[in-house]
Order: structure tokens, then sequence, then C-alpha cells
């Protein structure tokens, strides 16, 4: 793993420190997370960036999938 250092606007830290712990995650792994879900997939469908990559811990996830995959309900 390579360490690497951001500079984010106040407002981005807090949100983010705020969706970290509301997940139960490191604010480093909410950010690799993000990482993931928007660097294209080498090689791959597009749909399958996203495969694996659904840890939201609702039981109802499935239920709400336009919402995790999007981030909107259609």
């Amino acid at each position: 793993m390579i360490r690497t250092q951001i500079s984010l606007r106040e407002e981005e830290y807090a949100a983010a420190k705020e969706e970290a712990a509301r997940l139960g995650i490191s604010l480093a792994e909410l950010l690799r997370r993000s990482l993931r879900r928007e660097l294209p997939a080498a090689g791959r469908p597009p749909w399958m960036r996203y495969a694996g990559m659904v840890e939201s811990g609702d039981p109802r996830s499935s239920q709400r999938i336009d919402e995790i995959v999007y981030g909107h309900k259609s």
C-alpha cells in the first residue's frame, strides 16, 4: 500500500468523517471505496466495478439497489 496526502476543504473533511463514522469504517477506507467507484474498471465491463463492493451493512440493501449503485432512487 502507498501512503499519500490530500487536501480537503473543511466541509468536505467533516462530511467524509461523518459518513465514515456512519458506516463504521475509517476515513481512509471511505476514500479508498470512493476511488474504486470512480476509477474505470480495467478490462472489465463497466457494471463489474460494483461487483463485491456493496458493504452497506443494511440487510434490506437489495431492496435499495438503485440508491446504493446510483446514489438515488429511480
